[in-house]
């Protein structure tokens, strides 16, 4: 899950990490309002900083200084309604001005091929850090961190070290990297970004912006991350699907995919994406792809099923539904019995075909039990590629 930055604001605060003040407006009154109480601080001088999830707000023309409250408020009717990459603005943050002497650049990260944790830092930070770590490679220093030890007094001035900052500087920037250490760690972050941390006229470093992504993976240890969540924005779909604590993830298809295990459900869009291609050309061709993302996991009973099969059903997208399920722990005919169940549950809500593929342990008896409940709308494929085919073509059969 990625924050607002104002989210991230608050979460760097209750750890420790140094930042300046700050208040979330959604009108320009309210804006006003915040840039008095801010201001007042700040000789007056605050940022009107639009609140989206996605980078290149400043060059959009979304962060702007404001050097009075009655400016603040114009800027946030402004920035307010603003459409930047498809992200539109409905929430500015007031923030506290800074005299700023220098500005760097900071993250931890989660390093997946490398099985460790990677902290990036760089003397130059801003708003061309990406270009930055194309051109000059070199100004960006990359450090591992061992999980098991993290970022301590030694591993922080390996990192200021590697950037190339002076003693004074890096030995001001130590603590503020153990801090932030802490919020990755203790928040189950795999992202910590701020971009720029800066250093003030006054020598204090500061944390002016934060980027946090949280793993969702570790919400049973953290349910006060569920009050973080944008469910305005979130996909009904999605959303549903989780309540139901099922694994999915909307694409913009038309074949319905349904799977156990994550490996075999990618596996399952590769070949249906492949299809698709073959198919282009004929009628509705182009939007043979697949529709989602959904991993029922290892028991595919008939509650699972039949709550899989309401999701992708609701996408009114899917022309198709492609079962996909390999037979291991959870034998064939336990999953076929699943299947049926869910489309007798589901009764007049199943319009939509389904193609099965089953494989594995018990394999003859799953095709069985639904060959001789004989659906109307299942199609039984023995191949992996040749239940691709099959949905795909019902799927261009039905636009």
């Amino acid at each position: 899950m990625d924050l607002f930055e104002y989210q991230a604001r608050d979460l760097f605060e209750a750890h420790g990490v140094p930042v300046l003040a700050g208040a979330t407006a959604t009108t320009p009154a309210q804006a006003r309002d915040a840039a008095e109480r801010i201001g007042a601080n700040s000789g007056g001088v605050t940022v009107v900083k639009a609140q989206v999830k996605t980078g290149g707000r400043g060059k959009a023309g979304g962060v702007k200084v404001a050097r009075s409250a009655d400016e603040a408020e114009q800027l946030a009717g402004q920035i307010l309604g603003m459409d930047i990459k498809g992200h539109t603005v409905g929430t500015v943050m007031i923030a506290a001005g800074a005299k700023i002497a220098e500005e760097y650049y900071f993250s931890l990260l989660l390093d997946r091929a490398n099985r460790s944790y990677l902290a990036m830092c760089s003397k130059e930070g801003g708003m061309e850090i990406e270009q930055l770590a194309v051109e000059r490679p070199e100004a960006l220093a990359k450090v591992e961190v061992d999980p098991n030890v993290g970022i301590d007094d030694a591993k922080a001035r390996e990192i200021v070290e590697a950037a190339g900052f002076d003693e004074a500087t890096g030995a001001a920037i130590v603590p503020v990297l153990k801090t932030l250490w802490t919020v990755y760690h203790d928040e189950d972050a795999t992202l910590v970004e701020v971009n720029p941390l800066v250093k003030t006229e006054d020598g204090s470093i500061i944390a002016l912006d934060g980027k946090v992504t949280l793993d969702g993976n570790a919400d049973f240890r953290h349910p006060d991350h569920e009050a973080l969540e944008d469910k305005a924005a979130a996909n009904p779909l999605e959303a549903e699907a989780k309540e139901k604590g099922l694994n999915y993830v909307k694409l913009d298809g038309s074949v319905g995919i349904i799977g156990n295990g994550a490996g075999l459900v990618m596996s399952t869009l590769d070949v249906v994406a492949y299809a698709g291609e073959q198919l282009n050309g004929s009628a509705g061709g182009d939007s043979i792809k697949p529709a989602n993302f959904l991993d029922i996991g290892g028991g595919a009973s008939a509650e699972v099923m039949a709550n899989g099969l309401h999701i992708i059903l609701g996408d009114e997208q899917v022309k198709s539904v492609f079962v996909n399920v390999f037979g291991g722990i959870t034998a064939c005919d336990q999953v076929a019995k699943g299947i049926v169940g869910a489309l007798d549950a589901l009764g007049d809500q199943a319009t939509k075909p389904l193609v099965v593929r089953l494989d594995g342990n018990n394999v003859e008896e799953g095709r069985r039990i639904l060959a001789e409940r004989n659906h109307p709308l299942v199609t039984i494929e023995p191949t992996m590629d040749g239940a691709a085919r099959k949905a795909a073509e019902l799927a261009a059969a039905a636009n």
